[in-house]
């Protein structure tokens, strides 16, 4: 059942990818994936780490480079995975955890210890801790963790601004590779983790962060998401007047 619902969120993740494509968007997402973009350890452990370099003005950088946009992004990251499934993926939310379902407990495909969060002024993480889970190898256990890297490469000298972003998965054993063998794993759940982090990655283009369901970095003011949602349909407008300019 769990590998059936990975196979939907790969089908899925594909076709959104594509839909994005063609709709004018306020940045731009390009991945920069190297090729062998998941490395498994002789001792089972899988390394993967997915890039983009996001593109867009200095306005829209300089209102979501913030604490709160980057607790945002992490959820954002978790949306995009229930969005992608169709919905038979949710996420938990513990006092100290995080837990992927599918549909509900206690059918818990991962679960992570609350995230930790790093911002600097060119550098942001949220990085959680794997604990366990049925996608878990039971030696693996609190081995392995999930990161979302976000770091300022350049300013360009017309207006726009360059990011790297990052989603890495270091130390985690998988149970498949496990029960099964290493290249199981690679052809099933290792290539539909890189088609869904690759669509989630360029779903950033559209600068559409949910909002936390924690809020530990949220400013509490009432106008703060009628002026994110103004912004962002500012974005997306100047995009489209931009296009629009464009000779054919």
């Amino acid at each position: 059942m769990a590998l059936f619902v990975l196979l939907v969120a790969g089908l899925s993740a594909l076709v959104a990818s594509r839909r994005r494509r063609r709709s004018p968007t306020p940045a731009q997402a390009v991945i920069i994936s190297p090729p062998k973009s998941t490395v498994v350890a002789r001792d089972g452990a899988v390394r993967s780490v997915q890039l983009a370099e996001l593109t867009l003005a200095e306005e829209d950088y300089r209102r979501m480079w913030n604490a709160t946009n980057l607790e945002n992004l992490a959820r954002t990251y978790w949306r995009f995975l229930s969005r992608v499934t169709l919905g038979l993926i949710r996420v938990v939310y513990g006092e100290d955890e995080r837990s992927v379902v599918l549909i509900a407990r206690p059918l818990t495909l991962l679960r992570f210890d609350a995230p930790n969060y790093v911002l600097q002024p060119d550098h942001g993480s949220v990085r959680w801790r794997i604990r366990d889970g049925l996608l878990v190898a039971r030696a693996g256990r609190r081995c392995g963790f999930l990161a979302l890297v976000v770091t300022h490469l350049a300013s360009e000298e017309n207006g726009r601004e360059r990011i790297l972003i990052e989603v890495e998965v270091a130390n985690f054993y998988p149970a498949i590779a496990a029960g099964f063998s290493a290249p199981v794993y690679e052809v099933t759940q290792s290539a539909i983790h890189v088609l869904v982090t690759h669509a989630f990655l360029r779903s950033l283009a559209r600068l559409d962060l949910a909002e936390s369901k924690i809020g530990r970095f949220a400013v509490r003011r009432p106008d703060v998401r009628a002026a994110g949602r103004a912004a962002g349909h500012a974005a997306v407008a100047r995009a489209r007047s931009t296009r629009a300019r464009v000779p054919k």
